[in-house]
């Protein structure tokens, strides 16, 4: 089902008009009320009045990472902070998150663009809708509730309820879809199993995944194992949340809302805008949003777009889905982390060498972490329990620090290995989630 058939069927011609239209309302918001982008403007020569075609673009100058956490907590905020009535965040980098404020009017538009999601996907009124992400600062939660509502959904805020009760309730209230990690579906797959209950004894027809990549390989067994339709979407907290851009029921790529979001593809390394079809770096401009607005959005995702329509009727352009990412970010039970985050845990512990090694694996459909630490020699003792009182130490300030679990295992000073010239790996990932 098409929700919002204007904007999700407009000509090409007529999409870039509103596009150029919204920009330009947009860049004079953020150059009369964001230092950031008034500064960055003037050091670039950027005339926002000479910016008239989405070519123009390339003419200004990008935003990144490190840009928005620099602002911390709201100096990238474009209006009062009387008017924001919502905050999220992404996970904490060097114990500081990047913020992001919504007004009531960025809460409205992202509900309508949570309801396209669903929407494609074939919900209606008569679902009930078990959401099992967290209802906290990451958005995932939130996002798909009010988006549910909107809709006339029944939902259904499981949240971080354990497994065991995700699908009594499931059972019990009639759930027909549920909208988790991908990894998290396949878990409660497995648990079905154990208890020995028949996929066909639930009411579940459609999933809606998200918050961390997943393969077609993922989708095929999610769909077989719980009797389901397993479709993706992707979001992120920086630009909105979910509601970027979706899969519709032809699943050939990712309809991105382009009413509201600009996308190009960039090449990492020499930062050209690449021609459509060519896989680099998703960068997004926001175009509607009035309390965190972005130009030019390093996501640091790998994709590619193409813009021709699709067979369900919608010409919004669409992205493949996500093959890989440009830094060493790790995704984990949908919590983003860097190696970096965990090694500023682990050098505040005494006893630790600056050497570790972290293994991501998934079983039974749940993502793992194990943390490689060397200890310093002197602390590596045959008592055991010196050990475990260590190893239950690192994994409190991991869990604390990061909100992950991560299983540790000490090793005896230079067990894990050396760089020999190049960039020494500190991740190895067995869940083969980017595989085609």
């Amino acid at each position: 089902m098409i929700y919002e058939r204007e904007n999700e069927t407009r000509s090409r011609e007529d999409m870039e008009q509103l596009q150029i239209e919204r920009l330009q309302t947009t860049m004079h918001r953020v150059y009369r009320n964001v230092a950031f982008y008034r500064h960055s403007f003037d050091s670039c020569g950027v005339n926002i009045e000479r910016i008239k075609s989405i070519n123009d673009l390339a003419f200004l100058p990008f935003t990144t990472r490190e840009d928005l956490l620099k602002s911390y907590p709201y100096d990238m905020f474009a209006v009062p902070l009387r008017d924001i009535v919502r905050i999220h965040s992404t996970s904490g980098t060097t114990g500081k998150p990047i913020i992001v404020g919504y007004t009531r009017n960025d809460i409205n538009i992202w509900t309508s663009l949570v309801t396209r999601v669903l929407a494609a996907a074939g919900i209606t009124n008569h679902d009930f809708i078990q959401i099992a992400f967290k209802y906290n600062l990451f958005t995932g939660g939130f996002g798909f509730h009010y988006g549910a509502e909107k809709i006339g959904a029944s939902v259904i805020p499981a949240s971080t309820e354990d497994v065991e009760k995700q699908i009594t309730i499931m059972k019990d209230y009639k759930t027909t879809v549920l909208v988790s990690t991908p990894g998290y579906a396949l878990h409660i797959a497995v648990v079905l199993k154990e208890l020995n209950i028949h996929p066909e004894e639930l009411f579940l027809r459609t999933g809606l995944f998200g918050a961390e990549p997943w393969s077609e390989n993922l989708r095929t067994q999610i769909e077989e194992s719980l009797h389901i339709k397993a479709y993706d979407n992707y979001g992120l907290t920086e630009i909105i949340g979910p509601g970027v851009a979706f899969e519709c029921e032809k699943q050939c790529g990712l309809h991105i809302n382009e009413d509201h979001f600009i996308p190009e593809i960039i090449d990492p390394e020499t930062l050209e805008t690449l021609p459509e079809g060519e896989r680099g770096e998703l960068v997004f401009t926001t175009i509607t949003k009035q309390g965190f607005p972005l130009i030019r959005y390093r996501t640091g995702d790998i994709s590619s777009i193409v813009s021709e329509p699709c067979q369900c009727g919608r010409t919004l352009a669409r992205m493949e889905r996500v093959s890989g990412r440009t830094d060493d970010m790790i995704i984990v039970e949908g919590i983003n982390v860097f190696p970096s985050q965990i090694e500023e845990v682990l050098l505040r512990i005494e006893g630790i060498e600056p050497h570790y090694q972290i293994t991501l694996d998934r079983k039974e459909g749940v993502d793992t972490m194990e943390i490689m630490v060397e200890v310093e020699e002197e602390f590596f003792s045959d008592e055991t329990k010196i050990l475990e009182n260590l190893r239950e130490r690192i994994e409190r300030e991991i869990s604390s620090h990061l909100g992950i679990g991560a299983e540790i295992t000490l090793v005896e000073p230079k067990k894990i290995s050396r760089s020999t010239g190049g960039k020494l790996k500190h991740v190895i990932d067995r869940r083969d989630v980017l595989s085609k």
